[in-house]
């Protein structure tokens, strides 16, 4: 956030400052990112060899969820790219979707080059035939304490001052805070401050309320286990029956998370499960809360949260960093942030915000609502509300197999499609357009489709390959 805000302010003459507080990731922390925080490194002049040599990363096409409950629901892929290429002009899907309804056996991920690979063991570089095919894209996994390190130089590079201090107090002025004491004495005014602290530190300062969103989990386990033989170019979510395992690949080490209700099992019994249910023996093993919920004001007085201080989503679908990346954007869309207006500037900074929040949180509650497995922890999770824009989006697309438009929607259509396909929805009928095109026809785009999205997919390296590759320092 230092860094973005000081690349994209510093011309007009601000200063920003970082106080940093200890570390608080462990050796198994990671990052999972969407493909969307390249807009962001680009911002801020990361570049991706140096990033991934420097923390030991990976890359990620999407992820695979799959049933260890015991309810045999299929896996399924939520991958980073679209399905299929426009026919005639007009969308891919809806063909797909008649096409399913008379008998058509080939899955949606066939027809996705990132799913494509992901199946295959690839990565998936895209170039100018691919994407003029379909959007191809992929994330990373960062593990966290490297990733923040480097973070960190970076910021400093770009002329942020940092003050390393092992705690803060907020001095109050107005209805805001005039400024932070920190060790040995320093004293530190800004007319604006971000809270990036977990806790949300200088939003509770201010009495700021978090609202607590309705989830099946509230305890996280987090641990460290042995890389795989061959590096998955994908992430998989394993659901149990008492919550659900994650195995995020990096370079040198699988990291397991593992999501569960503290109500219903206790720590020991999480850290069993987690073995369990990964196969792998687990070192570094922390346990703590977790409470996914939002701000009700994100941007209180003269403090914005950012983060997880302004929301904290359930880490499942690896959206902590999208929430940072999208208040970092809409907070540089409303700066500067004194003067004139600032009050409105505010308000609508939160309207935004909030509702951009919503809108990724009914992503989640769609998997919690939509999902078959079987177990205490997700009889709690069908059973939790949902918001009536998603329950509407749920219909809708069930009906005829079109997403209805939300107003600050950041996730691509083809996510909700893969969600909603993935949980077995298969819409009742499709646009009345679709049938002006014969059959016939739609069978040789979708031949065509096939054949390109194979032959692109066997041009591409193997993850551990393409690593290996840029992982080397460069000549010179």
């Amino acid at each position: 956030a230092a860094a973005a805000l000081q690349r994209a302010l510093a011309p007009a003459g601000v200063t920003v400052r970082a106080v940093a507080l200890p570390d608080e990731n462990g050796p198994a922390d990671l990052y999972a990112t969407l493909p969307a925080i390249e807009a962001l490194h680009n911002q801020i002049g990361i570049d991706e060899a140096v990033l991934l040599r420097g923390v030991r990363g990976a890359f990620t096409l999407g992820q695979n969820f799959v049933d260890a409950s015991g309810a045999g629901q299929p896996s399924f892929l939520h991958s980073y790219g679209a399905f299929g290429t426009g026919i005639n002009g007009g969308d891919f899907f809806p063909h797909w979707v008649k096409a399913r309804r008379h008998g058509l056996g080939v899955g949606l991920d066939d027809f996705s080059l990132t799913a494509t690979a992901a199946h295959n063991g690839r990565l998936f570089l895209p170039d100018e035939a691919s994407e003029i095919y379909g959007r191809s894209d992929y994330g990373y996994h960062l593990p966290a304490a490297a990733y923040a390190k480097s973070l960190k130089a970076i910021a400093r590079h770009l002329g942020v001052e940092i003050f390393e201090t092992t705690g803060v107090a907020v001095e109050r002025g107005g209805d805001g805070i005039a400024a932070l004491l920190i060790d040995e004495g320093g004293r530190i005014e800004s007319a604006l401050f971000a809270d990036l602290t977990r806790e949300g530190l200088l939003r509770e300062a201010l009495g700021g309320a978090f609202e607590a969103w309705a989830m099946p989990g509230d305890r996280m386990l987090t641990a460290l286990a042995p890389r795989f033989a061959a590096l998955p170019v994908y992430a998989e979510i394993r659901a149990g029956a008492d919550g659900w395992t994650g195995l995020f690949p990096s370079l040198t080490h699988t990291h397991v998370v593992h999501v569960f209700s503290g109500a219903a099992t206790s720590d020991e019994a999480a850290l069993q499960a987690a073995a369990v249910a990964s196969g792998l023996a687990l070192e570094a093993a922390t346990i703590r809360a977790l409470a996914p919920g939002v701000a009700s004001a994100p941007w209180a007085g003269n403090v914005v949260g950012l983060g997880e201080a302004a929301c904290s989503f359930d880490p499942i679908h690896g959206l902590g960093l999208h929430g940072l990346q999208l208040g970092i954007v809409h907070l540089l869309g409303v700066y500067p942030a004194e003067g004139d207006g600032y009050a409105a500037r505010r308000a609508e900074y939160n309207r935004i915000m909030r509702s951009h929040f919503a809108r990724v949180a009914d992503f989640q509650a769609a998997h919690h609502k939509l999902q078959k497995y079987a177990g205490p922890f997700w009889d709690a999770a069908r059973g939790v509300p949902v918001s009536d824009e998603l329950a509407d989006m749920i219909d809708f697309f069930r009906a005829r197999g079109e997403l209805a438009p939300q107003e600050d929607e950041s996730l691509p259509p083809d996510s909700w499609r893969a969600l909603f396909t993935g949980h077995g929805i298969v819409p009742e009928s499709w646009r009345p357009a679709v049938d002006r095109v014969p059959p016939d026809e739609v069978t040789v785009h979708f031949r065509k489709m096939l054949g390109f999205v194979r032959e692109q997919v066997l041009r591409q390296p193997a993850h551990d390959a393409y690593l290996a590759r840029i992982l080397q320092r460069p000549h010179g």
